[in-house]
């Protein structure tokens, strides 16, 4: 209980210091800026203000309801992350359900760890925490994966190593952005996981996407079973009476499951052809030049 209580005046007491105008910390570099950075300092919070490159756009009512009372009973046990936009004045780069629930039950002071950014490396901070602390719905980690590419100019591969996550995942994410917009709603709002919109991403047509999209969530179609929709609808072939009701060329399952995985590794769309029983074709999609390299590479390990 003495080290709870020392903390949170030592907080209070370089929450003080930084309401001193003779203090007024905008670099790292600037006198007791040591002190400040990256230690726990309680902060009004009417002098902070929402980040606007915050990825995360859907509060769940309930949800924020829960970690209210939480925090009404026991305390706010993770402080949130802020930088400083000048005297007095602060803006979250993460923690903003914490922030939201705080203010629903009416705290007036909330704990905070403090950074010393500017905008690009606020939104770099905001996006990859996000990503790394929260649940995020896919669409919502897609999105803030294309604005790290967009906005901070990194290359997936930098990404990669940014936020921890294989290049093949985060190529799985962006692609959903080739979504419908309808569909991405939907898996945003539970009603198709992210197995459904990454099959639905190889239908190229939009319109035909929304129509899977429909008959999947109207019979409640398990991801096998959208897969096989789509392979049907790539390969609309009529089934043969020797066939037992496949098309004479569908492809094996051993072969579908062996597609997923090269898929996986090469991270590329990949199509195959049967011509025969036990032949057929692999066709390998790239986007340009630099995107056959990288395939190349990982193809023949040189």
């Amino acid at each position: 209980m003495a080290k709870a209580t020392r903390k949170q005046a030592l907080g209070r007491g370089l929450s003080a210091l930084l309401k001193d105008p003779e203090n007024d910390i905008q670099s790292a570099s600037d006198k007791n800026a040591d002190k400040v950075v990256g230690s726990i300092v309680e902060l009004e919070l009417e002098s902070i203000e929402v980040n606007p490159f915050q990825p995360r756009s859907n509060f769940d009512d309930e949800s924020l309801d829960e970690l209210a009372s939480s925090i009404r009973q026991l305390g706010l046990i993770q402080p949130i992350t802020v930088r400083k936009l000048g005297f007095d004045r602060y803006q979250l780069v993460s923690g903003e359900r914490r922030y939201r629930a705080s203010k629903k039950i009416g705290l007036k002071r909330i704990p905070a760890y403090i950074r010393i950014a500017n905008d690009q490396e606020s939104l770099e901070m905001a996006l990859v925490e996000n990503i790394q602390r929260q649940d995020l719905d896919p669409v919502e980690i897609a999105l803030s994966y294309q604005r790290l590419i967009d906005e901070i100019g990194l290359t997936q591969e930098k990404l990669s190593e940014r936020v921890g996550k294989k290049r093949s995942t985060i190529a799985n994410y962006l692609r959903l952005l080739r979504l419908d917009p309808i569909i991405q709603t939907g898996m945003r709002d539970g009603f198709i996981s992210m197995g459904h919109g990454r099959c639905l991403v190889n239908v190229d047509s939009r319109s035909d996407q929304i129509a899977i999209y429909e008959k999947i969530v109207g019979k409640n179609l398990s991801v096998r079973e959208t897969e096989s929709l789509v392979r049907s609808y790539h390969d609309p072939t009529p089934p043969t009476s020797k066939g037992k009701g496949k098309p004479s060329n569908a492809l094996p399952e051993t072969l579908l499951d062996g597609l997923e995985e090269l898929k996986e590794y090469l991270d590329a769309e990949i199509k195959l052809e049967s011509s025969g029983k036990t032949g057929g074709k692999i066709n390998i999609s790239f986007e340009n030049p630099a995107d056959f390299d990288r395939l190349k590479k990982r193809i023949t390990g040189a």
